[in-house]
């Protein structure tokens, strides 16, 4: 069990494992996700994000599964699930696993909701419900990119998990958000030294990303062009959000994150496997070069 009294940033650790594949909804597969959760606990990852629109049903069987890692949602789409049903997720989870269960959220993108209107409006009035409904804003997390957003991050919860973003975006976010709140930034790993297989598979990754405005003008407010979103995204895109090589060079790729003032990355490892497929192996090598 982890002591509420040890703060977020020393409970997450510098290491996450980032994850769809853990959010599996099949029953049949529970030991195995279980056992995974518990293998990332030992290998020492302090936290698992749980990709792809998680909601507290998806962290609580992990959470139970493990001693101390943090659980957390990246993201919850406010669209999708009410704040009542949030905070009522929460309190349920919290109350029999204090302090492993971070809930995070995020306005998605316009072209996957219907009737998008005024994310950041409607990110604060979620806000103000989970206040009043006694979720508490050190328990919360916001999937921040734009200035905007990355404010009210360290405003009104625990700080930010951005995702897709460059160093220099997280540099960005340290200033904006000053010393005090979480910064996790998300970063996709691939364990590939061949540069043309390991840009391939970056860019089949990337492609559905390159759809979604809210990535594309990031990108493009921190210095890449039109021209490095075109046809899969330029090396230097790819070069940029992905880390890949040999070990030195990704664990290189990784340390330019904390540098650039991320408190903890959470590593998305892509294997080019099936979806369901957990990539156990590749998360036992990544942890052994993150010693």
């Amino acid at each position: 069990m982890s002591d509420t009294r040890v703060p977020l940033k020393q409970r997450v650790g510098r290491y996450g494992a980032w994850s769809i594949e853990l959010r599996s909804e099949d029953p049949a597969r529970r030991g195995e996700l279980d056992e995974a959760a518990a293998e990332l606990e030992e290998l020492g990852y302090g936290a698992i994000w749980l990709g792809n629109n998680s909601t507290a049903d998806h962290a609580a069987p992990l959470i139970g599964a493990t001693r101390r890692i943090v659980v957390g949602t990246s993201v919850l789409n406010i669209w999708q699930q009410e704040a009542a049903t949030t905070a009522a997720g929460f309190a349920e989870v919290e109350s029999a696993h204090p302090a492993r269960y971070l809930v995070g959220l995020g306005v998605s993108h316009g072209p996957l909701v219907k009737d998008y209107s005024r994310p950041y409006a409607a990110m604060t009035d979620y806000l103000d419900e989970l206040d009043e409904a006694g979720v508490a804003a050190d328990s919360r997390v916001l999937a921040a990119l734009g200035p905007k957003m990355l404010k009210l991050s360290g405003e009104r919860a625990a700080g930010a998990i951005p995702y897709l973003v460059t160093p220099e975006h997280t540099a960005q976010a340290r200033e904006i958000l000053g010393e005090g709140p979480l910064l996790a930034p998300e970063l996709k790993v691939v364990l590939e030294t061949d540069p043309v297989r390991a840009r391939a598979l970056a860019r089949d990754a990337l492609a559905m990303y390159l759809t979604l405005p809210n990535y594309t003008n990031n990108f493009l407010r921190h210095g890449f062009t039109e021209a490095d979103l075109a046809e899969g995204g330029s090396d230097r895109l790819i070069d940029a959000v992905f880390a890949w090589g040999d070990e030195n060079r990704i664990r290189d790729r990784i340390d330019t994150f904390h540098q650039a003032g991320g408190d903890h990355v959470a590593l998305q490892v892509l294997t080019g496997a099936h979806r369901e497929k957990l990539p156990r192996e590749e998360w036992r090598r990544l942890a052994s070069l993150l010693e």
